[in-house]
């Protein structure tokens, strides 16, 4: 199993734009007179009518209103919230959820399950497109309830390999990036937790192929998950994930041992 997803509005948003769109053609109103009434561009208007934007809730309570829909359309809030994952996302957070054990390797960025909230917070909103406030909240608040399980679930081994540039990529500043990795040095003294570093220069051909996220489920599948810039893919394919496997534990042989990771980490950290 290979699972892509492309990104497009939610269906939510194309359906409330729809309602919009319909209730207000049934009261006999013009798109320019219900974008005024509202104060929106109508450009703006068109787009969340037919689901390219989020109708925001001040439009759906002017629109309501006026087109006399008796709170129909500002029900339609509770589903437009935002959502805490990508959708792209979605599948890989349900199995991780429930995963006996996890090896996660990343070589640019500090793994999610892993970030203090201001790099999260920092990472986010560099996103582009840029994100509006709520969902830039909403996908943080997400990331560190995930992180709940490192020690909710004892049981479950977690395994970080971690880049050096991961460590040096000053996302967010440097007090940010200070904080996070002291964050590091803590979370790696948890007894079912281990983060080793990967100095640059060693194992460059698998280091910089990307990252790479193993998970074992309860009934003892192995399962991979990659992710780039615009696609996701979660593999079960055995050929596919014995390859990125080996390739993990490539990276793992030239990695740090626990102890000298924590170590290096603390001497990046003094650095800043």
């Amino acid at each position: 199993m290979s699972t892509e997803v492309n990104s497009q509005p939610p269906i939510a948003w194309r359906y409330c734009g729809s309602q919009i769109k319909l209730w207000r053609m049934e009261a006999g109103i013009g798109r320019e007179a219900l974008a005024k009434e509202a104060g929106y561009d109508y450009e703006y208007v068109k787009s969340m009518e037919n689901g390219r934007r989020r109708p925001t809730l001040r439009f759906l309570q002017i629109a309501d209103q006026l087109c006399g829909a008796g709170g129909k359309l500002v029900a339609a809030q509770e589903y437009l919230k935002p959502e805490p994952f990508p959708a792209r996302s979605h599948e890989f957070m349900a199995i991780e959820a429930e995963a006996i054990a996890v090896s996660w390797y990343e070589p640019l960025l500090i793994p999610g399950l892993l970030q203090t909230e201001t790099y999260a917070r920092a990472l986010i909103s560099g996103s582009s497109p840029p994100l509006d406030d709520e969902t830039i909240n909403e996908r943080v608040e997400a990331r560190l309830r995930r992180q709940e399980a490192l020690d909710r679930r004892a049981s479950v081994l977690y395994g970080f390999l971690v880049y050096e540039a991961a460590l040096r990529t000053e996302v967010g500043g440097r007090e940010v990036m200070k904080a996070q990795l002291e964050h590091l040095l803590v979370v790696g003294q948890s007894r079912n937790v281990s983060v080793q570093v990967l100095p640059t220069g060693r194992c460059t051909g698998a280091a910089l192929a990307g990252s790479i996220v193993l998970l074992e489920t309860p009934e003892h599948d192995m399962l991979a998950y990659t992710e780039g810039p615009e696609v996701s893919v979660l593999h079960a394919s055995p050929d596919k994930v014995s390859a990125l496997n080996q390739r993990h534990a490539m990276i793992r042989m030239h990695a740090l041992c626990i102890e000298e990771s924590a170590g290096f980490i603390r001497r990046v950290a003094e650095e800043l």
